[in-house]
């Protein structure tokens, strides 16, 4: 069956809970983006019976002002919180993370919150720039890069009409880097059930970090998804409804018992 096609969707950039159920996945997007990159993933969940929630992350659906003033301590603080909020009234709580949101949800589950299973997609583990190393000094010097080619995505509708910023704050971007250290050095800690799904036509995400996140994880069920016909954002390109099953299948297998 072709994925060349999607269906188009309504532009809906806020946050959202979806579904009733004894199980919830948070779902997390990516730096720069909204919910709206993430909601195909919670309405799959929503229809399969879990309660599926998508905060906006600090400093995100407004200015880039206001993400340029943003820490990653503020994203995993607000992250902690909403799985706590969750962990409160529900037997099981996954994550769902994409690219930024992968990372946070790798965190979660390395120790700052019980995880049951999680998802992650285009989770970048380095920045693979060269300038990456200079970002603590260029970010006083230049506050925003253009993004020239617009977002990661093939399918050309949804680039099009993708919402996201037009910049990349440097600032954030030396957040993500501050974060991803944290990430990379205590991946070994991360041992519940995880897919790691990445598109084979990301330009931004480099494929060689799922295959270290697979690698380095210490959970005995894990399992590596390679999207052929997507980009970054693969939950709104070609390769959506095949990750939304997969995801959906991963987080409902009878397999995943109560930790």
């Amino acid at each position: 069956m072709s994925t060349s096609a999607i269906p188009q969707r309504e532009i809906d950039v806020d946050p959202f809970d979806l579904g009733r159920g004894e199980d919830a996945v948070l779902c997390l997007h990516g730096l720069t983006g909204t919910p709206y990159e993430v909601r195909p993933l919670g309405e799959a969940f929503a229809a399969a019976g879990l309660r599926a929630v998508g905060p906006m992350l600090p400093g995100h659906g407004g200015a880039p002002e206001a993400l340029a003033a943003t820490s990653h301590q503020e994203w995993t603080a607000a992250v902690r919180d909403a799985h706590g909020a969750l962990r409160e009234r529900h037997r099981r709580v996954y994550v769902a993370g994409l690219s930024l949101g992968g990372l946070l949800a790798l965190w979660l589950a390395e120790g700052a919150g019980r995880v049951d299973a999680l998802v992650v997609v285009a989770t970048p583990l380095h920045l693979h720039s060269r300038l990456a190393r200079l970002l603590p000094v260029a970010k006083h010097l230049r506050r925003y890069i253009p993004k020239r080619v617009g977002s990661d995505i093939r399918e050309n509708e949804a680039r099009a009409a993708h919402p996201s910023m037009e910049v990349m704050p440097v600032a954030s971007a030396h957040e993500l880097a501050r974060l991803q250290r944290r990430v990379r050095s205590a991946l070994g800690r991360v041992t519940a059930p995880i897919l790691i799904a990445h598109g084979r036509l990301d330009i931004t995400a480099c494929p060689d970090d799922a295959r270290t996140i697979a690698r380095q994880v210490s959970s005995p069920e894990r399992e590596l998804l390679w999207l052929s016909n997507s980009g970054h954002v693969v939950p709104v390109d070609h390769d959506g409804p095949v990750l939304a099953r997969a995801a959906v299948d991963f987080l409902t297998r009878t397999r995943h018992p109560l930790r």
